[in-house]
């Protein structure tokens, strides 16, 4: 069989848990057809989500002539985790980790900037209250605060939001 024909790009977009090796099993049969070995690409993921360890992550492969590059996409749950600085778990033995940290909304601006072309919203006001529902889901606050307050700040124009 051998692949795809030289000189065409594949891309395989997929979830991974930051800084661990993806077992061979899961990343074979998206793999195998192109050619690639997947305890080699598993260990190229490795290295490139290193700063994300522990947190799931999506990572865009793109292969060429049988060599994977590997990309990371950041969720918004997993760049509001990294925001609130959470010491590494161990995922196998501590479980229901409850994030109740707090960060502030120059954060989660930040945050916002960086999803913004991922975002549906037309303005980045809109972006900064999906990120707020994020924190809301994660269970963390913002300024001390209830985002969902501030949400409703941002919505009845008591909360001033930058254009860019």
């Amino acid at each position: 069989m051998g692949g795809p024909p030289a000189g065409e790009e594949k891309i395989v977009v997929m979830r991974a848990i930051g800084g661990e090796v993806g077992s061979a099993a899961s990343l074979a049969p998206k793999l195998g057809p192109l050619g690639l070995s997947p305890k080699k690409v598993g260990e190229d993921i490795k290295k490139a989500t290193m700063d994300w360890k522990g947190l799931s992550v999506t990572v865009k492969l793109v292969v060429v002539n049988r060599q994977a590059t590997v990309s990371v996409i950041p969720s918004a749950s997993s760049l509001v985790m990294k925001a609130l600085n959470e010491p590494v778990r161990d995922r196998k033995k501590v479980k229901h980790v409850v994030h109740d940290g707090n960060i502030t909304l120059d954060q989660v601006i930040d945050v916002a900037r960086v999803m913004r072309e991922r975002s549906m919203a037309r303005e980045l006001s809109g972006t900064v209250k999906e990120i707020l529902g994020t924190c809301v889901s994660i269970g963390c606050s913002v300024n001390g605060e209830n985002p969902r307050t501030l949400q409703q700040q941002i919505t009845d124009g008591e909360l001033e939001i930058p254009e860019e």
